[in-house]
């Protein structure tokens, strides 16, 4: 689960990680009123405006701005508040700006990156540190990727003392900043931690010119699968900066991510899903989504599902590709077929059932009355489906 800017400093200030002063503003004159907050605390009129959106590159976008005056800020928010912000994560549709971080301007001597994820690879956290702050890290990682230092964190020893110097040396600092940037290490990575996250991205995290390291930027994701124990961090969930479809997915328990194609998929089984979606590929066509039903789906789970395939606009063909091992092939066939009675589709449905209670499933089909293709096998159902779209 991602959340804002704003939420993420949030968290990072209660666990001792420096961040800048900073209010959320919703109208202008929220805005308005932090700014004021801002130069009575700090003297400065500078304050900077941030678009606060789900995604990275505000900045060339257009949703950060500097503001010299009251008069500066109250005319950035009017342009920045209900902006549709253009950047190269949101894609070409954009982001609706509904928010706004008012925060002290900074007087910046030297920029760097950090991050926390966690490595597949070795089953460590790894904490990573880079010189080439400010910019995009992937971009970073593929053109000189010696210039990012990584240190991975044994889960049964933790980050120690020592990974956070030989980090900070790495960075090329010294004195009060060398100290002060093993301080913020060591207190990222607690936050990180102790809050079940998923990704932690301070970029830039900027050495002042009174030598103070500070989280100019915070990406925070958490684990999906460890807000149970999170009540507090699950509210700060922003519905609006989500797919519609996505969040109709998850009221039902369906693990759904909308992609760009036109065939619909709706699988059981996550590594099934992904093999159904190459072959697909394969066979000349596009995939529209990734949809795993799971091993314990109904009738009325697969009647979600497969509403919210046909919900998006861009789907000319349907693959419904279905081993039956633990969920069985006729309550799939059930909930299909009673999900159409419903929504009576446009376009071709292409089925593929395997396994438990196959031939059941294939005769609650043909009683439907409904016109489905059914193949055998996944090449025959991929075959059949780009089939489909080309009629």
């Amino acid at each position: 689960m991602k959340i804002h800017e704003h939420q993420g400093k949030e968290i990072l200030k209660k666990y001792g990680v420096p961040v800048p002063e900073g209010y959320v503003a919703y109208t202008v004159d929220d805005a308005m009123a932090a700014a004021e907050k801002l130069q009575a605390s700090t003297g400065s009129d500078v304050v900077v405006v941030k678009a606060q959106i789900h995604a990275g590159g505000r900045g060339k976008g257009g949703g950060v701005k500097i503001a010299r005056s009251f008069e500066d800020v109250r005319t950035l928010a009017r342009h920045i508040l209900g902006m549709t912000l253009v950047t190269h994560q949101t894609g070409p549709e954009g982001r609706k700006v509904q928010r706004l971080l008012i925060e002290q301007g900074v007087d910046i001597q030297k920029e760097f990156y950090a991050g926390i994820v966690l490595d597949r690879a070795t089953a460590q956290n790894v904490v990573m540190v880079s010189t080439e702050g400010g910019m995009e890290i992937e971009k970073v990682a593929e053109e000189s990727p010696e210039k990012i230092v990584k240190a991975f964190v044994d889960p049964a020893v933790g980050f120690r003392d020592f990974q956070a110097r030989e980090l900070a040396f790495a960075l090329g600092l010294s004195g009060e900043a060398f100290k002060q940037c093993v301080a913020f290490l060591k207190a990222l990575y607690r936050a990180y931690e102790e809050t079940d996250a998923s990704l932690f991205e301070i970029n830039p995290l900027v050495l002042t010119k009174d030598q103070k390291m500070l989280a100019l930027d915070a990406k925070v994701n958490f684990d999906d699968n460890a807000l149970f124990r999170h009540p507090e961090y699950a509210a700060l969930r922003d519905l609006a900066e989500e797919d519609p479809l996505e969040v109709e997915a998850s009221k039902s328990n369906l693990n759904y991510i909308k992609l760009d194609g036109n065939v619909g998929c709706m699988v059981n089984g996550a590594g099934l899903a992904m093999a159904t979606m190459d072959i697909i590929k394969l066979a000349g066509g596009e995939p529209a989504n990734f949809l795993d039903v799971g091993g314990t789906a109904n009738k009325d789970t697969v009647a979600a599902g497969f509403r919210i395939i046909l919900s998006d606009p861009n789907v000319r063909a349907i693959l419904i590709n279905i081993f039956g091992g633990i969920v069985r092939c006729d309550r799939v066939a059930t909930g299909v077929v009673a999900a159409s009675n419903e929504v009576h589709p446009k376009v071709p449905i292409v089925v593929r059932l395997e396994g438990t209670n196959a031939e059941e499933a294939g005769e609650i089909l043909k009683k439907s009355g409904l016109n489905f293709l059914v193949a055998k096998g996944m090449t025959d159902a991929a075959n059949k489906v780009t089939q489909a779209l080309a009629a």
